[in-house]
């Protein structure tokens, strides 16, 4: 485990884990639209998007008042969180995940909410666009000319 990373890091890398699991594809820190950068988005197996936002502490949590925005930008939110966490804090009509650095659980399922189409290919694109640039960029550090998509 990489000491610097931080308790949101390790909880998203737990979630993308298992949503691996489900049959999705999942990138962290993506920004959706000017403003916003949620912690987890996946695409599933039928193009379905998932927003996790991890939530290290009661503090954390309690000072996010973007996490409203990322509804209209996915299928079903969830939170994530770590099992020490008072789950009864968190809205009722969100999933939950308990997670940690090697792993998670989906705890409780939200409703799903579907995208319009033009809303879920445009997320598709600009998910495999930010996918490949950061594969590329462990391959090519420093590409020429190359512009920065995330």
């Amino acid at each position: 485990m990489n000491t610097a990373e931080k308790p949101g890091q390790l909880l998203a890398r737990g979630v993308c884990r298992h949503l691996r699991g489900h049959g999705f594809a999942a990138i962290t820190e993506f920004v959706p639209t000017s403003g916003l950068r949620v912690d987890v988005i996946g695409i599933g197996p039928k193009s379905e998007i998932w927003i996790v936002e991890c939530k290290s502490s009661r503090i954390d949590f309690m000072t996010d008042s973007k996490w409203e925005g990322y509804l209209p930008w996915c299928d079903r939110y969830f939170w994530a969180v770590d099992g020490d966490f008072d789950t009864d804090l968190l809205p009722q009509d969100t999933g939950i995940i308990i997670a940690d650095a090697w792993d998670a659980e989906i705890q409780r399922w939200p409703e799903e909410t579907k995208l319009a189409a033009a809303r879920r290919k445009a997320l598709v694109l600009g998910i495999a666009r930010t996918a490949a640039t950061r594969l590329q960029t462990l391959t090519d550090p420093n590409p020429a000319g190359a512009p920065n998509l995330y």
